[in-house]
């Protein structure tokens, strides 16, 4: 399927003179068999399985309270993500006929993959209310078959206030001036950068997707790398991609390679580093460690060109889709729920103050309050049309995973930059279908 230019009109249906406007635990398992059917009588249990563990308690929550206004359905979520490996356990869960009855996908190449799993959701009302172009990557031969969670973005989330200790009064938004800023603040006594790159997903998905975004047309680059007509090593924006890698290495805590996810939110969120590469996900674990924090979004800049530099990376991290093959009540239960989710006051009140969603349905408004000082930030980038779409969508299946293992290897310093691109070359012709 071909991957759509998105216009994301987000910041006309939801912001105002006001400013109207995905990670790791595990919950529980029922192990039931959903082949013979789990819904009996007239008691229906959906299983969902999820990747966010941001918004694991509030989504429980969320789901309690359609239980009480729907008795008779009950809930067994699951949530692995973050350091864990979701989709291995997906796969799993499909492989011992234990499949749930909603659960998430992140459209494009991975809907394709999965694509003869999914219920056709084309005729629910939530439809209508997406915003253009959040549908694309789930839309196959003219169907819709997933629900966009939200809209994300990421970008280095910084610490006012450590900024502000350091001296820098200028937000940095070009290579040159986020080098000057780390030094500023590693001047002052402070860590620049929490880097946790103990997660593949961080190096491989998140930050490579910088090169691949700042490609002249990256659809037009993703063709040449299928058809063997391009290559990654010696590419003018991976070059200065490992640059950015190296200033982050530099300049951020030690250990990075055994820094997990936990860590490096936690290490941001106590004050003790003054950026991280994150998104506005992080906000409601930032909102318990440390409430009132004021932070907001500078770009991960790979050039001194502020047109191409200053923007940060947004799109749809993930989608809710239904099991096509789930028992008949299983499946109405779980297309009600969805759509309760998005339309009925709890949930769209849930999504925006618990969980702290940017919506990607016009119907939904949030305000800076409700969504929090890094969402403010996002939606003030896109408004302003200072955005990259993501890209790492579109590697070839299992790519991401080989890509963080050879970027890891080059942190450690074990290979050479020209060694992980060889590398990354040589898994995107082993794995293009």
């Amino acid at each position: 399927m071909a991957f759509k230019m998105k216009k994301f009109s987000v910041a006309a249906g939801v912001l105002s003179a006001s400013l109207l406007i995905t990670a790791c635990s595990s919950g529980n398992t029922s192990g039931e068999n959903k082949s013979g059917g789990e819904s009996k009588g007239d008691k229906v249990v959906v299983d969902i399985f999820q990747g966010k563990v941001e918004i694991a308690d509030q989504l429980k929550a969320l789901t309690d309270e359609y239980t009480k206004q729907n008795p008779d359905v009950t809930f067994n979520i699951e949530t692995v993500g973050g350091g864990a490996d979701g989709a291995a356990a997906l796969k799993a869960k499909f492989a011992s006929n234990n499949a749930p009855d909603i659960f998430t996908n992140g459209g494009d190449q991975e809907a394709q993959i999965w694509k003869d799993k999914f219920e056709d959701l084309s005729d629910q009302p939530w439809v209508k209310d997406a915003f253009e172009g959040t549908l694309d990557g789930m839309t196959i031969d003219g169907k819709v078959y997933g629900m966009p969670l939200n809209m994300e973005g990421y970008g280095f989330a910084y610490n006012k206030a450590l900024f502000e200790k350091a001296g820098i009064k200028e937000l940095p938004t070009t290579y040159s001036e986020l080098e000057d800023a780390a030094k500023k603040l590693k001047a002052a006594g402070i860590t620049p950068f929490s880097i946790g790159y103990a997660e593949w997903w961080v190096l491989a998905n998140h930050g490579l997707n910088l090169p691949f975004a700042y490609q002249e047309d990256p659809d037009k680059f993703i063709a040449s790398l299928n058809d063997g007509s391009g290559k990654i090593e010696g590419n003018e924006q991976f070059d200065a991609f490992f640059k950015l890698l190296d200033l982050t290495m530099k300049y951020g805590n030690s250990n990075p390679l055994t820094t997990d996810y936990n860590t490096q939110v936690t290490l941001f969120a106590t004050g003790e580093a003054a950026m991280i590469q994150q998104g506005n996900w992080i906000q409601p674990m930032i909102d318990k460690i440390t409430p009132d924090m004021e932070v907001g979004f500078i770009p991960m800049p790979l050039t001194d060109d502020p047109a191409q530099s200053d923007k940060l990376m947004v799109d749809v991290p993930s989608n809710w889709v239904v099991h096509n093959a789930a028992p008949d009540a299983d499946k109405e239960a779980a297309k009600d729920f969805l759509n309760w989710m998005v339309t009925s006051e709890e949930g769209k009140t849930a999504m925006t103050k618990e969980f702290k969603y940017i919506p990607a349905f016009k119907t939904i408004e949030a305000t800076a309050d409700d969504i929090g000082p890094l969402g403010a930030d996002l939606l003030k980038y896109s408004n302003e049309g200072k955005t990259y779409q993501w890209q790492f969508m579109k590697y070839p299946d299992g790519a991401g995973q080989e890509f963080g293992a050879a970027l890891q290897s080059y942190v450690a310093g074990k290979t050479s930059k020209e060694e992980a691109m060889k590398a990354m070359d040589s898994t995107w012709a082993k794995l293009k279908k």
